[in-house]
């Protein structure tokens, strides 16, 4: 009915609205919350998921084993092993540079010392390569690290007067290294593994040439020569490049890349 005003009443909207109102507030209450154990596989699923794609695509943790790059990373027998992480990101858009210390897989002529880390027995083994894939495992291949010295199309060799290595016929300044094979100037000096002599080395386009900080401890390129690479690492066998010291906490810091071609 209309009144004077000519406005129009609804007789009882007040209430039926409040009755709509109570009926929600019921439904919403009868739908109870899972409990915990209900969602924790979900979370589980989740959180493996960012896992694998951030070890297979961002980067992840590496245990430095041996004492090759002292004393940029420790790693050798009495030493703290160095935990380290090493980042993926950047290997997308640019190759690894002079100076960048970077995580490979050996090539093959590489692997003659290397034993594997998995369970000979079967069942055990799937879990520790599931694992893997999810970065809770370390993989079963032979991961180094070592120095970029030279890049495709560079050549490399040892040694100048001064006992420095060369590239492309430029001596290179390595503050970096602290232990190398004794250099007498002017006399004959033995060549590697008990001295500093190799190369020259043409590294070939798509590889790295690659050395240890620790020079008298280190079988990297130099040791490899007469392999079907010429002792180069392909780009495709590098992990990624080591930006961070994460373990022990004393020595938590940056690794520092120092272009030893630029002096």
């Amino acid at each position: 009915m209309a009144n004077e005003s000519g406005s129009v009443e609804v007789s009882g909207s007040d209430d039926e609205g409040a009755s709509r109102s109570r009926g929600r507030s019921r439904r919403k209450k009868s739908k109870k919350q899972r409990p915990f154990w209900q969602e924790l596989p979900i979370l589980i699923v989740v959180a493996a998921v960012i896992a694998a794609l951030m070890v297979s695509f961002v980067g992840r943790p590496y245990v430095i084993p041996s004492q090759s790059m002292e004393p940029t990373l420790h790693g050798c027998p009495g030493c703290t092993g160095d935990r380290i992480y090493v980042q993926k990101l950047t290997s997308y858009w640019s190759d690894p540079e002079p100076g960048d210390v970077v995580v490979f897989v050996g090539p093959p002529s590489w692997n003659d010392t290397y034993t594997s880390i998995r369970s000979d027995n079967a069942a055990v083994r799937g879990v520790q390569n599931f694992f893997a894939f999810f970065g809770l495992v370390p993989p079963d291949e032979n991961d180094l690290v070592k120095r970029v010295i030279a890049v495709g199309g560079q050549t490399v060799q040892c040694c100048d007067a001064e006992g420095r290595v060369m590239v492309d016929g430029k001596p290179l300044d390595e503050p970096y290294v602290e232990f190398d094979y004794k250099w007498v100037p002017g006399q004959q000096n033995a060549s590697y593994p008990h001295g500093r002599v190799f190369g020259p080395v043409t590294v070939p386009e798509g590889n790295l040439w690659v050395m240890g900080d620790n020079r008298n401890q280190s079988r990297d390129s130099r040791a490899h020569v007469g392999d079907e690479f010429n002792g180069t690492v392909p780009l495709d066998n590098v992990r990624g490049k080591a930006v961070f010291k994460i373990w022990p906490p004393s020595r938590i810091g940056p690794i520092k890349s120092q272009d030893p071609q630029t002096n």
